[in-house]
């Protein structure tokens, strides 16, 4: 016979049970567009494991639930356009942070010492199995956003000054923007058929890509302020932006560190772009060039 639970005891089980559910219902609508046959197995296979362990909190509380449709649609939404691999882990991820309060229900509940168990280690295998294509090409795409923040942030900082002229600095970045993708992207191809790589064409899409999205991205403050110091500003502004997103990006789906991949990446920039504003103040004074 099952011992009463207590109301403290209950909020936990009807708390973990609501989110069982989600994560099943997840799982299972992420496995209908994964691609790989391997793929949707593990995540059906994760959606039929949280599917039993509602079940287990459902015989306590007595509680027939529905999914929370907001979650639902945040975590697919998220997988479509972030990729499935990135969703799942950090949708693990916050239940990671939720961990210990298993142990407040463990004598309540004695399956659940069992499923804290299973998902710390079962489910963090299963989740290292997925193989999503996109995060092969996670370091062409690293080449191509360093790349453009390092050297176009330089080429930006130093027209700032030099030309004192958004529209200027703003044609003269996306000249010297639009002809470093392709210099980038053809370097990228040759460098995979080099190496006898079958995906080249794919591997330097991806390094242009990142690259061109990057351009826009730091001539758009050129385009829309009027103010060279301001527009510089909210480059930089942006610069650590686009960093500190791709960075937590590739942390949550590659399980790396956060802090110092990041640091490292700002450090470079902001400081290549600290010097080349000296740079175009130093070359506007010794050559005597005034527009």
């Amino acid at each position: 016979m099952k011992k009463e639970i207590s109301r403290e005891a209950l909020a936990v089980i009807l708390k973990m049970q609501q989110n069982e559910l989600d994560e099943s219902v997840i799982y299972q609508r992420i496995s209908k567009f994964a691609k790989g046959a391997e793929n949707r197995k593990v995540l059906e296979r994760l959606s039929a494991e949280e599917r039993a362990h509602y079940e287990i909190w459902k015989s306590y509380s007595g509680v027939e639930m529905k999914p929370n449709r907001l979650k639902v649609f945040k975590y697919v939404l998220m997988a479509r356009i972030l990729g499935f691999t990135f969703a799942v882990k950090l949708m693990e991820r916050g239940e990671e942070a939720a961990q210990g309060i298993y142990d407040r229900i463990t004598e309540a509940v004695p399956e659940g010492e069992q499923i804290k168990k299973q998902e710390e280690e079962h489910e963090s295998a299963l989740l290292s199995i997925l193989d999503e294509e996109r995060l092969h090409y996670v370091g062409s795409m690293v080449l191509g956003l360093s790349d453009a923040l390092v050297e176009l942030a330089g080429s930006l900082a130093g027209f700032t000054f030099a030309l004192q002229s958004t529209r200027l600095v703003a044609l003269s970045g996306l000249i010297v923007g639009i002809s470093a993708t392709f210099s980038m992207a053809s370097s990228e191809f040759l460098s995979a058929k080099s190496e006898g790589r079958s995906d080249a064409l794919k591997s330097c899409s991806y390094t242009g890509i990142a690259y061109l999205l990057t351009v826009v991205a730091l001539i758009l403050p050129y385009v829309l302020i009027p103010s060279p110091l301001l527009a510089l500003a909210v480059m930089i502004g942006i610069i650590l932006l686009i960093i500190a997103g791709f960075t937590y990006y590739t942390s949550v789906a590659q399980d790396l560190k956060f802090g110092a991949r990041f640091l490292e990446m700002a450090g470079i920039s902001v400081a290549v772009s600290v010097i080349s504003f000296g740079v175009g103040i130093l070359a506007k004074k010794l050559l005597g060039v005034d527009i």
